[in-house]
């Protein structure tokens, strides 16, 4: 075959080996076809592929949540509350910080209130401040002295301190040995500016001696029997009002009846015995209220907002003026009108007043949220714990200070009877302030004494967290970290 034949038989079978272009069709998914060619895949199966949206993959922003924002609005500030408040060492914090915020408040007002009592009785303007300043130093110490001690030495204690607190306050009514301040012989003479109120120390006996009582009684399960649960708490309990009222001492007598009650309602009290014990308190509180002219008047000035022509209910009245012109913010620290002659007692009983003068509602609002953080921060601690001995013990310094603020604040806003008893923590006067910081430091070791609480000191001790840390580094073969 010549050169040219073979040459075109080679061109045509080159030709006859590409294949025909098909027809510019549609395709069945009705996707257009470019230059009458279509993919493969598609026209080989006859369906489309779907199609994803650009930037939808994995980890594309296209498959995000959307978030609504950083805040997330006021349920989840709650939550993150509620997660916060649930902390096993929120207590401790709460009881610590506001009862240290309380008597740092409290001295500052001290100072600010009692400066012109004492130059006039002659004395330096700082007289009082430094007393208070002295009694909550001691009483920090004893704070944190409660707050180290186990509760089986708390326990153990409660014995010890109601017979030293009885034999004090029958020492009160020994005559040349007894004081007394403002119509009330309550008072022993320790020398110098120094007197001691055994009275104030009775809250504190009656509370542990009747927490351990009762918890012994219920590890025997003898609290369902009334007159286990009454006998001897009542009687001990009367037996202490009764050498207060001796001394005409009627607030005081008020907050131990509150500590008795508190701790029948926590030992599961039935409503019948409950209320005949409350029904002979008050018959008795009429019967002596009744018979005292002196008591019968502050009763009638709940409510005044003006003394009366003959100097009656001057006190209420004047605390309302001193509340009254606070205003918002106060007119300053230091400078109160009230406390220049016009308020009998702006140091003690009538602080919270020269406190609204002074700080105005803003103030004042702080205290009260204080002393309820306070107040939340005891009720926990009793409930959440699995010790008799804690719960009531608890139960009763959270009642002592949570009704003692309200009968002082009370009487202050002229919505309860003027009672004489000062403001926890708040208040001048050593005497009270004392018993009632080895109060919170009582509430502070109870705080502690929780296992998840317990748990949570010890991760934060140092030697703890520095073993936890080695633990996580491994060495490398090198003796290189």
């Amino acid at each position: 075959m010549p050169a040219d034949e073979r040459f075109a038989v080679r061109r045509d079978r080159a030709r006859a080996s590409v294949p025909r272009p098909l027809a510019a069709t549609p395709a069945p998914s009705g996707v257009p076809l470019r230059d009458g060619l279509a993919l493969r895949g598609r026209l080989a199966t006859g369906a489309r592929r779907p199609e994803t949206p650009r930037g939808s993959g994995r980890g594309g922003p296209g498959s995000r949540t959307p978030r609504t924002g950083r805040g997330g609005g006021p349920r989840r500030t709650y939550e993150r509350a509620r997660r916060a408040w649930d902390r096993p060492l929120t207590a401790y914090y709460v009881i610590l910080g506001s009862s240290l915020l309380i008597t740092v408040l409290g001295l500052v007002m001290v100072y600010s209130a009692s400066m012109i009592k004492a130059l006039d009785i002659s004395k330096p303007s700082t007289y009082f401040f430094g007393k208070q300043f002295l009694a909550a130093v001691i009483g920090g110490a004893l704070m944190l002295l409660a707050a180290r001690m186990p509760v089986k030495l708390h326990r153990a204690l409660a014995y010890p301190i109601l017979m030293v607190t009885v034999f004090l306050m029958v020492l009160v009514q020994v005559p040349g040995i007894g004081m007394s301040v403002n119509g009330n012989q309550n008072w022993l003479y320790l020398g110098g500016p120094f007197q001691l109120q055994p009275s104030e120390f009775g809250k504190l006996a009656l509370i542990l001696w009747g927490a351990d009582l009762l918890a012994r009684k219920q590890d025997k399960r003898l609290l369902t029997q009334w007159k286990h649960m009454l006998v001897p708490l009542v009687p001990v309990a009367f037996m202490l009002l009764g050498l207060i009222m001796l001394g005409g001492d009627m607030g005081t007598a008020i907050i131990l009846t509150a500590i008795l009650f508190g701790l029948l309602w926590l030992a599961g009290a039935p409503t019948r015995l409950f209320a005949g014990v409350l029904g002979a308190a008050a018959a008795i509180a009429f019967l002596l209220i009744r018979t005292s002219p002196n008591r019968m008047s502050r009763l009638a000035c709940m409510g005044v907002s003006e003394p009366d022509p003959e100097g009656g209910c001057w006190q209420a009245a004047h605390g309302i003026y001193a509340l009254a012109s606070g205003g918002w913010f106060g007119s300053g620290l230091g400078a109160s009108v009230e406390k220049w002659g016009q308020l009998p007692e702006p140091h003690t009983d009538f602080i919270f007043a020269i406190t609204g003068e002074e700080l105005g509602l803003a103030g004042t609002l702080s205290v009260l949220a204080l002393f309820a953080a306070l107040g939340y921060a005891g009720i926990r601690v009793a409930g959440r714990t699995e010790d008799p001995f804690v719960r009531f013990a608890a139960g009763g310094v959270t009642t002592w200070i949570t009704a003692q603020a309200v009968i002082n604040i009370g009487a202050v806003l002229g919505l309860l009877p003027i009672a004489g008893v000062p403001l926890p923590l708040f208040s001048y006067g050593g005497s009270a302030l004392l018993p009632t910081m080895f109060a919170v430091g009582l509430m502070i070791a109870f705080a502690r004494e929780d296992p998840a609480a317990k748990a949570a000191l010890a991760m934060r001790k140092p030697g703890v967290r520095w073993k936890t840390m080695r633990r996580r580094v491994k060495k490398r073969p090198s003796g290189e970290r």
